[in-house]
């Protein structure tokens, strides 16, 4: 059960946000933050609330779609730029199949642009139903106004570091390789719910995610004191930390494992943002001066060792990735 003695901590990061007085002490609370959950709750974030209703609304509209309308964008549709829809089941967690839908999307890019040229994996374009014409206007300005905002974070990260403001912007994340997901979780009896996890216990791949999720709840972070919940909050987006964060950081910022369970009996929406390192990024512990740094990958929930993993961001990803969708990376693999 979730532990009430412990809440994921709320940061007004308005400082960072329009880069007026008092942004130390906001890094100063990211710094608390990432020590000592992985999680933590952003308001003043300056990203349009009509925005991010219109997104809600069309991305309901979209899951009430027939079924073979959804599949027309198939994930299959997408190849190696792994773009598109999935249905109930289709995505695994650790092994097992998630209780939910999904619309994988990303950085728009034409067949002109050179990573698409070059047959970069994760690269390309969307898939959008036709008969949703909106939408792919929301979910495009949505991510724009989420990558600024990824990267106001990551400023807001390496002074909590004590690194100079655009220390990631420098190494890693000058082009981020951005990653939307947009999912529906159908509601889940209690009779049935230890074995349909929305989404089971798992940490993330890159540097930092910024979730919006709806009104109904769900989500659990394994924080220190046990396993804790992570209600809605209204106008905020939940962020966490990612598995090469931890490895640049070299435990000093764990990724930590987080979960979704539905038992509200009605569907539930959420909208993951991934911002991470560039896919062709070589990732590097940076060169810190704190003393109590742990990078003992037994503490890790699945005892994976990402302390001495020193290759692309890109080669992390493909080899985590595949192991969620078996079949789309065998594509991948067929294409190159």
């Amino acid at each position: 059960m979730p532990s009430e003695s412990y809440s994921v901590p709320i940061i007004d990061i308005s400082p960072l946000v329009y880069e007026s007085e008092g942004q130390s002490m906001v890094a100063t609370k990211i710094s608390e933050a990432c020590r000592e959950a992985g999680f933590f709750y952003v308001v003043g974030h300056g990203v349009s609330l009509e925005l991010q209703h219109r997104l809600e609304s069309l991305s309901q509209q979209f899951f009430a779609l027939p079924e073979e309308t959804k599949q027309a964008i198939n994930m299959k549709e997408g190849g190696k730029a792994w773009r598109g829809y999935f249905p109930l089941g289709d995505e695994l967690t650790s092994g097992k199949p998630d209780w939910k839908e999904g619309l994988y999307l990303g950085e728009e890019l034409s067949e002109n642009d050179p990573r698409v040229q070059a047959g970069i994996p994760l690269h390309g374009s969307n898939l959008f139903p036709a008969s949703l014409p909106e939408f792919r206007k929301t979910v495009l300005e949505y991510i724009e106004a989420m990558t600024q905002l990824g990267h106001t974070l990551m400023r807001g990260i390496s002074l909590s570091l004590g690194l100079a403001d655009d220390y990631f912007a420098c190494h890693f994340t000058a082009n981020p390789l951005i990653l939307f997901r947009i999912f529906h979780y159908p509601p889940t009896t209690l009779a049935n719910s230890s074995e349909s996890w929305g989404v089971g216990e798992h940490t993330d791949y890159g540097l930092l995610t910024i979730l919006k999720q709806d009104q109904v709840g769900g989500l659990q972070v394994k924080a220190k004191q046990g396993w804790i919940d992570a209600p809605p909050v209204e106008n905020s987006f939940v962020c966490n930390i990612g598995d090469m964060l931890d490895r640049i950081t070299e435990g000093l910022y764990r990724s930590t494992p987080h979960r979704v369970l539905n038992r509200s009996g009605i569907s539930r929406y959420s909208y993951p943002f991934f911002f991470d390192p560039n896919f062709n990024a070589n990732i590097f512990p940076a060169d810190l001066s704190y003393t109590d740094v742990s990078n003992d990958s037994s503490e890790r929930w699945d005892q994976a060792d990402i302390y001495t993993f020193g290759g692309t961001y890109g080669e992390y990803l493909l080899a985590k990735v595949s192991k969620v969708f078996p079949e789309l990376q065998r594509k991948v693999k067929d294409e190159r």
